[in-house]
């Protein structure tokens, strides 16, 4: 036939290729199986299920724990109290406030009078009286009025001196603060350099004079203010809402504070893994703690990073967790279902990581170095029958719930102990908020090592109370050994600071208003 038009293409298309059989089909049970054996470690466990006793750590502290004091003797409250504020510390205090005091007076109609290391030591007295007696205002202490009349501060020191001492108290040279105030903006400054002499002798102190037992325990600590200062912290879970953050090392068993540091935001080098990582790391950074420690934290701190972190320095950790933070298992398979009875434990572990829930009336999550999934323990909890009654019903617990019950309590036992009686002032400088708390911190402290020293002696133990009402009638009669009454002779801790003079003001003698009137001077 003719070709009609042009000349026709003679490309030839490539064949189709026939379609792959289809897979077989499996179907559900097949695929489970392989699943399981896959995830293995990655399915929660039972409580019949048996876990792998992790090895215990070791106990080998640097030192014998406890005091480290002569365990023979017996140290009266005083002695205690001036191993955290040395004849160093009250030198520095006396030194830089005398030296703002001067600048601060000068070129006023009354003058500076200089303090001395016993008006010091007074001054700590009454700052101390006023925490176990609460008042309004700092003058009430003072009133003569026959109603609230407490002779008892009259004796040790005058209102105005009181006061003027309050006023004026620096712990760091003011001509030094001077120099770190031009140094804002930069890395040199530093935030803490008006407390910095005092809080370094202090934590020197801490670490110096106890050593901590097998349990330990990191937490925040939240010291009120307000005093308006760049590093104010808020705490939504915390009594105290505004003001410091201090993060504190404390002994799971007597709450003695061994380590703290007040937090002032993101300084240093950051390591990159986080503040509570950080915090923890900065914390048990004491060259002579040891190996073989307990470590309690909360989920605030907790990571899978910081407890393997933790374990290659023969430290071994407990504490809660975030079911957010990285490293946390993400299997499904056999979870913990919405509605369980309580006493349900599920379980997965991860090489020298241990992860349990356990449900009571919620449910609770754990990572730990140091246990095993459960341990045949139980637990009594008050539940109502059917009837409506109550009784006691047992149920089993986790070891390492248990354990983080009874140990993790150490900074709030340390809390408790310094609220009870605790001597912070209403102030507007921030620096004086920290005085008063680390004079709260040395107390308490103090308060601890007598308490161990009586155990291991085998003394009485006294009450926090009586312990205070001993040191402060100490401190104040540091001063009554140093000055004459210019009418009787006698001792007194009355100082005039407009006279010069040394007066007795006691329920038995008015020397202090003898002397005035005789010299026509209104008081």
């Amino acid at each position: 036939h003719p070709r009609r038009g042009g000349r026709r293409s003679t490309t030839k298309l490539p064949p189709k290729k026939a379609p792959p059989p289809a897979a077989p089909a499996r179907d559900s049970s097949a695929r489970a199986g392989p699943l399981e054996a896959r995830s293995g470690r990655d399915r929660w466990r039972n409580i019949d299920e048996e876990d792998t006793e992790p090895v215990q750590p070791r106990f080998r502290p640097q030192r014998d724990v406890g005091p480290q004091l002569n365990r023979t003797a017996h140290y009266t409250p005083l002695e205690l109290f001036q191993l955290f504020f040395t004849t160093t510390v009250i030198d520095t205090l006396v030194k830089n406030t005398n030296t703002y005091g001067a600048k601060k007076c000068q070129g006023q109609r009354e003058g500076w009078v200089p303090v001395t290391a016993a008006d010091m030591y007074s001054y700590i007295s009454l700052v101390l009286y006023m925490g176990i007696v609460p008042l309004k205002t700092l003058k009430e202490f003072w009133r003569g009025s026959t109603l609230f009349s407490l002779p008892f501060p009259a004796s040790v020191m005058p209102c105005r001196r009181f006061l003027a001492i309050s006023r004026s108290l620096h712990m760091n040279d003011p001509a030094k603060e001077a120099a770190n105030d031009q140094k804002k903006g930069t890395l040199g400054f530093d935030k803490l350099f008006k407390i910095r002499p005092l809080y370094d002798q202090i934590l020197e102190a801490c670490h110096s004079h106890f050593h901590p037992h097998q349990h330990i325990s990191i937490d925040e600590r939240m010291v009120a203010s307000k005093a308006r200062f760049g590093f104010k912290q808020y705490s939504r879970n915390k009594p105290t809402k505004w003001g410091f953050k201090l993060y504190v090392l404390a002994d799971s068993r007597c709450g003695y504070t061994l380590n703290f540091f007040v937090y002032v935001g993101k300084d240093g080098e950051p390591t990159g893994k986080g503040i509570s990582y950080d915090a923890v790391m900065r914390l048990l950074n004491i060259p002579f703690l040891g190996r073989g420690y307990k470590l309690y934290v909360d989920n605030f701190y907790t990571s899978p990073t910081l407890f393997l972190d933790l374990l290659t320095r023969k430290i071994w950790a407990c504490g809660t967790i975030r079911s957010n933070v990285t490293g946390f298992p993400k299997a499904k398979t056999n979870n913990m279902p919405e509605k369980t009875p309580r006493g349900t434990i599920r379980w997965i572990r991860k090489g020298a990581l241990l992860f349990v829930k356990w449900f009571d009336c919620r449910e609770v999550t754990m990572c730990t170095t140091m246990h095993k999934a459960y341990s045949n323990e139980m637990v009594s909890r008050k539940v109502k029958n059917k009837d409506g009654q109550w009784i006691v019903n047992h149920m089993p617990i986790p070891g390492c719930v248990k354990d983080y019950n009874k140990h993790m309590g150490g900074v709030d036992l340390s809390d408790a102990l310094i609220g009870y009686y605790n001597v912070l002032h209403k102030t507007q400088r921030w620096y004086k908020t920290l005085f008063y708390h680390f004079v709260d911190i040395a107390t308490v402290n103090a308060f601890i090592l007598h308490k161990e020293m009586c155990k291991m002696q085998n003394r009485p133990v006294g009450t926090q109370k009586s312990f205070r009402e001993e040191l402060i009638l100490s401190l104040a009669q540091i001063v009554a050994a140093a000055r004459s009454c210019v009418v009787c002779k006698r001792k007194s801790p009355i100082y005039c600071s407009t006279c010069h003079k040394t007066l007795c003001l006691t329920t038995l003698r008015n020397c202090y208003s003898k002397w005035h009137r005789s010299n026509n001077i209104c008081v």
